[in-house]
């Protein structure tokens, strides 16, 4: 069990806002409520103590993996378990001390039941694996080995709803009198409410609801017998195939009630009755769900239902802020962050399987795509990075474009496979694959290597709280990060110019009065120090006289020898 060091929390922290200071932040800890804020006029509680949970996920970095686009070991195109498994050295080589491989040390993986469809989502069996992908031997090799080096494994578990091929499904749909009728959601006609004609669809004189689309019905969680069938499926991957969690596909979506589809009483009291048998069968099991709403609903969640959300709100912030050189949506998602999540339980993300890739919503800027990174990988919460983001792989929807082969060698395959790729490479796969990338020490993915590096080095990095400074400047964004007695402060120029007018400013800051040695742990090299007065105060610092465009300072701060 890994937990993290709790840092000093402050009981209010206020901001001085000096003259031409555009950047609305708080200097308070995000993980802890704060006092109100007079420099964004956003009211918020006093700030409280909270303890941190106990738990594994905490300190790591996952990475999302389709298996179908990783790496081919037989030629026919496709993505396998064994090819998976042969590029884990790229991912962890099970030496803390190597720095040759990408250093995530958790795996999500995108569906791995067989299924209809090439994504996965609309399940046939959920207690075989794919046969495109191997054999249920294969998959638990795979995780031995993943073990090995150090790694969890969590694999997506659809729930919501299966495939209309899925043997339930098909008895369910024969006939009023099936055996399975009740497992799916039925009406004799379709329910009047807006969107009713997108979500019920006719099958043998009869509809049935499925909400995403005709080939994927939803099943009936208020039916005690699914409920048990789906607690013996969970059963099965935990006991079976050694799975360390779950992620829990369309969570909001589980249990409607009337013309309240999304988020209901009943969906929360299933997740929680779920999250109890599973903590029965191995309390360590993780469960992370897709609630993909906004950060005041997705909190809600937490805590009873799940373990841990992914947050959209907070991912489309940092893109906001990257993209257009702009502190504020970055400080106003971490405001709503620390009133919402006290104790965490959040998953910060670039992007996902369902979205664009952040260069192509970067316009191929890579600067910002470094950036970007930068602020994903110093932030609280447990990230998560999509494969292929390391090394920028490009792709917009439809989500097959989004979904593309990894991009390993130069060449016509990309090193994905011997044989015709199952999907048409993305552009820019010569230039933005591992090799050409791995050799140039000024790489995107030698720079996720070494921010998964400094987080898996520097407790302060993966610790709850955050401590925003006031800047001078509104493109400069600054927070201090903190675990015990380690602190780091990261500060970034989201602008596409250089800034000679940046200083970070605090009344207070959880930093004892003193002096403190800076360098820079992307680097090496030393900054100025860092001067702090009494109750914490940072007046005027400037580490260095200019920022860069599209930089970031990672630095660490230790107190300077009497």
């Amino acid at each position: 069990m890994k937990q993290s060091a709790v840092f000093l929390l402050l009981l209010a922290l206020l901001v001085a806002c000096s003259p031409g200071t555009t950047t609305p932040v708080v200097t308070a800890p995000v993980t802890g409520p704060t006092s109100t804020a007079p420099s964004s006029g956003l009211p918020l509680p006093s700030a409280t103590p909270s303890p941190v949970p106990a738990a594994w996920w905490q300190d790591d970095v996952f990475y999302e993996v389709f298996i179908r686009s990783f790496y081919d070991s037989d030629g026919d195109g496709a993505g396998d378990l064994p090819g998976l498994m042969a590029k884990l050295d790229y991912l962890n080589d099970g030496d803390p001390a190597g720095g040759q491989d990408l250093g995530v040390t958790a795996l999500w993986l995108m569906p791995v039941a067989a299924a209809a469809s090439y994504h996965g989502y609309d399940v046939t069996d959920y207690i075989a694996v794919n046969p495109d992908y191997g054999t249920n031997e294969d998959f638990r090799a795979f995780v031995d080995e993943a073990h090995r080096r150090g790694m969890s494994v969590v694999v997506d578990l659809v729930l919501n709803h299966t495939s209309d091929q899925h043997p339930w499904f098909v008895d369910s749909a024969s006939g009023a009198d099936s055996e399975r009728r009740d497992w799916y959601v039925w009406a004799e006609e379709v329910p009047d409410y807006p969107g009713a004609q997108a979500a019920w669809h006719e099958r043998n004189g009869a509809y049935y609801y499925g909400y995403f689309w005709g080939g994927m019905p939803d099943l009936n969680l208020e039916n005690p017998e699914v409920t048990a069938a789906l607690y013996d499926v969970a059963r099965f991957w935990i006991e079976e195939m050694d799975v360390d969690g779950f992620r829990l596909d369309a969570a909001r979506h589980y249990v409607e009630d009337g013309k309240q589809l999304e988020n209901t009483e009943e969906t929360h009291a299933w997740l929680q009755d779920f999250e109890r048998y599973v903590e029965e069968l191995d309390p360590e099991t993780l469960t992370v769900a897709e609630v993909w709403d906004v950060s005041d609903v997705v909190a809600t969640y937490v805590g009873a239902d799940v373990d841990m959300a992914f947050e959209f709100s907070l991912a489309k912030a940092i893109l906001l802020s990257v993209n257009e050189g702009a502190a504020t949506p970055l400080a106003s998602a971490l405001r709503e962050i620390q009133r919402l999540y006290p104790e965490g339980g959040y998953a910060p993300f670039l992007a996902n399987h369902d979205q664009d890739r952040v260069l192509d919503y970067f316009s191929g800027d890579e600067g910002k795509a470094r950036l970007a990174a930068t602020v994903l990988l110093t932030m609280p919460g447990v990230p998560f990075l999509y494969y292929g983001e390391e090394i920028g792989m490009s792709g917009s929807k439809p989500d097959e474009l989004i979904r593309t082969p990894m991009q390993w060698t130069p060449g016509p395959q990309a090193g994905f496979t011997s044989g015709t790729p199952w999907q048409p490479l993305n552009e820019g796969a010569e230039e933005r694959n591992v090799d050409v990338q791995a050799a140039d020490p000024a790489s995107l993915l030698n720079h996720y290597r070494s921010l998964i590096a400094l987080r898996q080095a520097q407790p302060a990095l993966s610790s709850l709280e955050i401590y925003p400074l006031q800047s001078d400047a509104s493109k400069v964004f600054a927070y201090l990060r903190g675990a015990g007695q380690d602190a780091v402060l990261v500060v970034l120029n989201l602008g596409t110019k250089e800034v000679d007018a940046f200083a970070l400013n605090s009344r207070e800051s959880p930093l004892a009065p003193g002096s403190y040695t800076a360098h820079d742990l992307l680097t090496g090299s030393e900054v100025k120090p860092l001067l702090v007065g009494e109750g914490g105060a940072v007046e005027g610092y400037r580490p260095l006289p200019i920022l860069p465009a599209q930089s970031a300072l990672i630095l660490e701060l230790e107190p300077a020898a009497p």
